[in-house]
């Protein structure tokens, strides 16, 4: 059945508004991500809008991607609008960046009806965004939010079975390490009424031994970061075997240091003791700010408070799971306050290096997320251009794998970091 039939077939009684998301919805149970455009550019004209493009970031955030259906580089019109778009340095890029709607100025040169970019958003997780024009008519903002939001869930839901969006996504191509280890990530952010999430790992298409967990059940948020011993295929498979086995055993419900010692059983069963990885696993009471934490060989977690304060959280570390030590492995806790952002991070961060050798270093880190904290930038956007940051630091090139991942404690729904 064709986009136009499926349009024909919603009750003529019903809104644009119904009627764009109703047929949209049924028309894409059978279609896949190839056909997405066609079918959003049909229901589209349900609210007037004459154009809809979709634009999809791609994995390192630098850039927004065209989705055709026939490649990243394919458009219908030459004198087209490009396939692909600067985060950095277009309207398209500041809307995805500030996760706002804007108007696009209109082309002197000719007529031009208005055109708008809207945020994709899975969620609180950045997609991409919509240009999307109207038809010359009044243009309603939060119909226009509606359309981007069915068209982020379309996108999302293609995502795990779809070769054309990973493709469309990438610009270098991917080892084998980093496509475990992407395959097995959460999103890179989350966010509800009490707590915003959001993750970067570089060098995206060569990460191998870092990883970052999250997950929520009822008022606990829990986080880890896994840095595994050496940076190839092993080193990918060891990380990606503690996270499996770290997920299987909290959803047992098994407690942090525990099911760290259970992490090491099933390394050890596997490798011996030829592996090993280093983690900080922890629990967030989302209703009380109490953070209940484990360190396992790893660099101690960050609080940044009131945009300025740094505290670090120092807890007796236990060995790497993998070598057996027998250490004694210890549950600490510290009360976070509201609006507190929570840093847990992996040594490709601090200890990145310029040409004269100098590290980055922790407090350069610190500063980075303050300052842009005082600034009110949204967190997944605080962490694109700080992992941007430490790229240009070394000179374009990562010697390690990079983690970061944040969380920000705001009960009350007093700020969700996003927008």
């Amino acid at each position: 059945m064709t986009a136009s039939n499926q349009l024909s077939d919603v009750p003529a009684e019903m809104s644009g508004l119904e009627r764009m998301l109703t047929g949209l919805l049924s028309a894409s149970h059978l279609a896949p991500i190839e056909e997405l455009p066609g079918l959003v550019r049909e229901h589209a004209k349900a609210i007037g809008l004459t154009e809809v493009l979709i634009y999809l970031c791609d994995l390192r955030q630098e850039v927004l991607r065209l989705l055709t259906g026939r490649g990243p580089a394919a458009v219908d019109d030459p004198g087209a609008d490009p396939a692909e778009l600067s985060i950095d340095s277009t309207l398209a890029g500041r809307a995805f960046q500030q996760v706002r709607v804007l108007p696009r100025p209109e082309d002197e040169n000719r007529e031009d009806p208005e055109c708008w970019w809207i945020p994709l958003l899975n969620g609180t997780a950045r997609l991409g965004v919509l240009r999307v024009r109207s038809d010359g008519g009044l243009f309603d903002v939060e119909t226009a939010r509606h359309l981007a939001s069915m068209v982020a869930l379309l996108v999302s839901s293609a995502t795990s079975f779809s070769d054309s969006y990973a493709r469309l996504i990438r610009s270098h191509p991917m080892h084998v390490a980093a496509e475990m280890q992407w395959r097995l990530a959460p999103p890179l952010t989350f966010a509800c009424d009490r707590v915003t999430v959001s993750a970067v790992m570089e060098p995206a298409y060569e990460v191998a031994g870092d990883t970052f967990d999250y997950a929520i059940a009822g008022d606990v948020l829990h986080l880890d970061v896994f840095d595994a011993m050496g940076h190839d295929i092993s080193a990918g498979l060891t990380a990606s075997l503690a996270m499996a086995a770290c997920r299987n055993h909290r959803r047992q419900g098994v407690g942090l240091a525990d099911n760290s010692v259970a992490i090491e059983q099933v390394l050890t069963a596997e490798f011996g003791r030829d592996r090993f990885v280093t983690a900080i696993m922890g629990d967030l009471d989302l209703s009380s700010g109490m953070f209940t934490w484990v360190n396992r060989g790893h660099y101690p977690p960050v609080v940044i408070r009131d945009g300025r304060w740094v505290i670090s959280l120092e807890c007796p570390p236990a060995h790497p799971m993998g070598l057996s030590l027998g250490l004694d492995v210890q549950v600490c806790q510290e009360q976070l306050q509201p609006g507190d952002r929570l840093l847990l991070y992996t040594d490709g961060i601090t200890e990145a290096r310029d040409s004269a050798g100098r590290e980055f270093g922790l407090q350069r880190f610190t500063d980075f997320i303050s300052r842009h904290h005082s600034n009110a930038l949204p967190v997944p956007e605080t962490l694109r251009r700080l992992i941007h940051d430490v790229w240009a630091y070394q000179q374009g090139r990562f010697s390690d794998d990079a983690t970061v991942l944040l969380a920000e404690w705001h009960p009350g729904g007093g700020s969700s970091g996003l927008f």
